[in-house]
């Protein structure tokens, strides 16, 4: 199939499932130049590794001549001048940018409700939320609008809406790909990364926006991925299995099931394995975020473009800039902000001592099924989105959402995190759970 094709399918199905928030909403805008840039990559002799890949963006992630809005009425008018690395990137590779995807308005939420053009509708069931803040990401693929897409993941941003969408998500070790043209949440935690139809898909894509950057100062250049190897169904493997508690037992039993049915027919080892002070993740997770978030929407003072975030945006944003200001005036003590620096470290020490007895981490990546959209859920359940997914971010390993089952007809993903920058790994232990 051509990319033209490819794209023209791609395009009708978003037409009839989610043009202008009908169903699905997981677009904000389409690339008017697609089908020109479509019939250019199938005219080419030699084609790139991406060619007759349609992929969607997040649009916190800079494309030229797109929207980079956030979701936002603030950007809502903005429109790129530049691309962002990951996205020249996947240019160079012949991969076609087909639009711009909905998410939490600036990354500022969880499930998807908080963006200024409506809730994106999880494709599984449309009263549920999609998961957030990538929440367009993973509805345009599992709905079949794209073949890849763009998200960012801050505290568990990509492997959410991947878990409540039935896709594969990864978020990267930090560092590994360039945020350069990233409108960040939290810049000690963020990550941009991948969501698709499957591991081989992540993979591909993850090969093509890894490594280092001169415009990324914090970028590093990382080991190539072998496809060969990741095909292969590693030996003398050891799962550890998160002890942690949560509410869902369904949810854990699923997970407890996929493992031991990998334990049975690779052979591998289990054992149950304890991070210490990983409890005090959610409380060092936020006071992070919400100082870093106040000090880059500074910029955002309708001067030099958009509006003034403090007059536009919606009222999760809002509470994010009031906490990090209120914050930023208590840390002349070396309060909050510091203490939760000092968290973080201890927090990143102990997976460290983790990684030395086993290969990867296992656990849900939800401790919860997705809530029904307009629900009214108090913060502190709300926080606990994030639970088993933000401890990754703070000690910047890399983790990925893959699809457990189903509950409820519901998907449930399951969480697999390896030891910093060891992204073949645990893309090769996905891909064997995925071949059960």
């Amino acid at each position: 199939m051509t990319t033209l094709s490819k794209l023209q399918n791609y395009l009708a199905e978003i037409a009839k499932n989610d043009k202008k928030g009908k169903k699905i909403n997981a677009f904000l805008q389409l690339n008017p130049h697609a089908v020109e840039e479509a019939k250019k990559i199938d005219a080419k002799s030699r084609k790139g590794k991406l060619a007759g890949k349609i992929i969607g963006v997040k649009a916190n992630i800079n494309v030229l001549g797109l929207n980079a809005s956030c979701a936002s009425h603030v950007l809502e008018n903005y429109e790129s001048t530049y691309d962002a690395s990951v996205v020249r990137k996947i240019k160079e590779e012949d991969g076609l940018i087909i639009g711009m995807l909905n998410c939490d308005e600036f990354a500022c939420g969880w499930s998807g409700e908080t963006s200024a053009f409506g809730p994106v509708k999880n494709p599984h069931a449309l009263d549920l939320v999609a998961g957030g803040s990538s929440s367009g990401s993973g509805a345009s693929v599992a709905a079949g609008f794209c073949d890849m897409a763009l998200g960012s993941d801050t505290g568990g941003s990509i492997r959410v809406p991947a878990s409540h969408c039935g896709v594969v998500g990864v978020k990267p070790s930090y560092a590994s790909v360039s945020r350069y043209g990233l409108i960040d949440l939290s810049m000690s935690l963020d990550q941009i990364g991948t969501l698709t139809k499957n591991v081989s898909d992540a993979a591909l894509l993850l090969s093509v926006i890894s490594g280092k950057d001169e415009n990324d100062s914090i970028s590093v250049e990382t080991k190539k991925l072998d496809f060969k190897k990741i095909e292969q169904v590693p030996r003398n493997i050891t799962l550890g299995v998160l002890d942690f508690q949560i509410k869902d037992e369904r949810i854990q039993k699923l997970i407890d099931k996929r493992v031991e049915e990998a334990k049975k027919k690779y052979g591998w080892k289990v054992q149950k394995i304890k991070i210490e002070h990983v409890d005090l993740a959610i409380a060092t997770y936020f006071p992070l975020v919400y100082t870093e978030f106040f000090s880059s929407t500074r910029r955002l003072d309708g001067r030099r473009y958009g509006k003034r975030i403090e007059q536009a945006a919606g009222p999760e944003v809002l509470r994010r800039i009031l906490g990090g200001a209120e914050i930023s005036k208590a840390e002349h003590s070396g309060r909050y902000y510091y203490l939760a620096l000092k968290a973080k470290k201890i927090i990143e020490q102990e997976f460290e001592k983790a990684f030395k007895k086993i290969d990867c981490i296992i656990s849900p990546v939800v401790p919860r099924l997705p809530h029904k959209i307009g629900e009214k859920i108090s913060m502190e359940e709300m926080f606990q989105y994030d639970a088993l997914t933000s401890p990754m971010n703070l000690a910047g390993n890399c983790a990925l959402s893959l699809p457990a089952g189903r509950i409820d007809n519901i998907p449930v993903g399951m969480q697999i995190s390896c030891a910093k920058f060891e992204e073949e790994k645990m893309l090769q232990i996905a891909r064997s759970f995925e071949k059960l």
